[in-house]
């Protein structure tokens, strides 16, 4: 198939980036979104959220007049879905006594029923938002052939999943492979003309269902590898045993590759994603339950770590370093960093937060200070959330002139303690015993 113009919905983390790099290489790109403040943002080149590169390629994309946003699709030779699918608030699935949570695919539902009017025959309707399985076949097929033509038939229909690392989208979505699920052979053909007009990398077809596994599957295998990592972090604990300098250890055998753990898991991904197995099949999925489980609770072991190391958190006054879920971005969605600070809040503490790619955050009950220097002057411990660059590179005897702070404690093994001991702290670290 040729294309000459295409409609992205859903002007986030994933499809700005799509969008912006399909203009860059000559197509006529409406994008969608149904916040007229981010519309009017894009269309004066600038961009609401944080990614390496993305404000100069949205500049010269709207520059170049191939790049424009709307509240509204139009006809366009491809539509690519890429909304968010978030959890349901308040809303679970139960299987023998256990509760899972349950995808929200109202913005998925919406996209497609804003479709409708323009869909035409010999379209291409491809969906990226990370999705259960058959969401394709069984969710987004019967809305879109309300326009009384059949998928597969008379519009080619596909699920792409995106498969980028923030901090990295433009080129991953560059040079990754790309895979391409169809609803018909016929449809991942025509989903694999669309994404080489830019991707480098090997674009595979498969079907649908196939292609929404993937993605799973690629997330839940690193969501359960970091929950034995945690795990790990824990029995050190109980041990008295340095759980880094262990790991560092067994990962010197040849066939073991034991990852980092930390705070827990964030993101729109791997914090995500497994659920959407537990929700499809929860009687087969007892593993994923379970490494879920395990991430999701390892807020609470951090909080344990510093009341250990502070006593009574009643008043205690900590500056929390960083809120994102991950180093150098700015998404804060499901950050388990922000999960600490609301619990040592429950626990009485005051909590001064600060998170450098995000200064103007506006998180319910958390304080985000304006500078680094505020958050920190008047602290009783430093905690160490997230492991930015910027953190890494302090200075402990400088940093010892600016706080009242005389401990810091360590989540992501990112501070050198005999360092921080030789500036005057008293230092903890995750997963490195009693």
């Amino acid at each position: 198939m040729k294309f000459q113009k295409i409609c992205v919905i859903g002007l986030g983390y994933i499809g700005l980036p799509t969008a912006s790099t399909f203009a860059l290489h000559g197509v006529e790109v409406l994008g969608v979104d149904t916040n007229p403040g981010i519309i009017e943002t894009l269309n004066k080149g600038e961009i609401h959220i944080h990614e390496p590169g993305l404000r100069d390629a949205v500049s010269k994309a709207v520059e170049s007049g191939k790049f424009k946003a709307s509240t509204q699709p139009k006809e366009a030779d491809a539509f690519i879905i890429a909304v968010p699918t978030p959890f349901q608030e308040n809303r679970f699935g139960e299987y023998n006594g256990i509760q899972y949570k349950l995808a929200d695919m109202r913005a998925v539902i919406s996209a497609a029923e804003s479709i409708l009017p323009v869909l035409k025959e010999g379209n291409l309707v491809i969906l990226e938002s990370t999705s259960p399985p058959r969401t394709t076949f069984d969710l987004l097929a019967p809305i879109l052939e309300k326009s009384s033509l059949k998928a597969g038939t008379d519009f080619h229909l596909c699920y792409s999943p995106e498969r980028v690392l923030p901090g990295q989208i433009l080129r991953e979505l560059t040079e990754n492979a790309r895979v391409i699920g169809g609803m018909t052979p016929e449809s991942a053909q025509a989903g694999a003309d669309l994404y080489s007009i830019f991707v480098k990398g090997q674009i595979i077809q498969t079907d649908a269902t196939t292609a929404e596994m993937v993605k799973l599957m690629e997330n839940t295998y690193r969501d359960v590898n970091i929950a034995i990592a945690n795990e790990f972090s824990r029995l050190a604990d109980k041990f008295g045993v340095n759980v880094w300098e262990a790991i560092s250890i067994a990962n010197l055998h040849p066939r073991v590759k034991i990852l980092s753990p930390g705070p827990g898991v964030g993101g729109h991904c791997i914090s995500v994603d497994p659920w959407f197995f537990v929700e499809t099949a929860p009687e087969l999925t007892p593993l994923i339950y379970h490494s879920r489980q395990v991430n999701d609770s390892q807020p609470h072991f951090v909080v344990e770590t510093v009341r250990r190391t502070l006593g009574e958190l009643q008043g205690k006054r900590i500056a929390a370093l960083g809120l994102a879920y991950k180093p150098d971005v700015d998404d804060l969605r499901e950050s388990p960093a922000s999960e600490v600070v609301h619990l040592l809040q429950k626990s009485g503490a005051q909590v001064k937060a600060w998170e450098p790619f995000k200064p103007d955050a506006n998180l319910n009950g958390i304080a985000i200070s304006p500078t680094f220097e505020d958050a920190i002057k008047d602290a009783d411990a430093l905690l160490l959330l997230v492991k930015h660059t910027e953190f890494m590179k302090f200075d402990p005897v400088e940093i010892a002139q600016s706080t009242t702070a005389r401990i810091a404690i360590d989540t992501v093994n990112g501070w050198n303690a005999s360092q921080w001991r030789s500036a005057g702290f008293q230092t903890a670290k995750l997963g490195v015993g009693k």
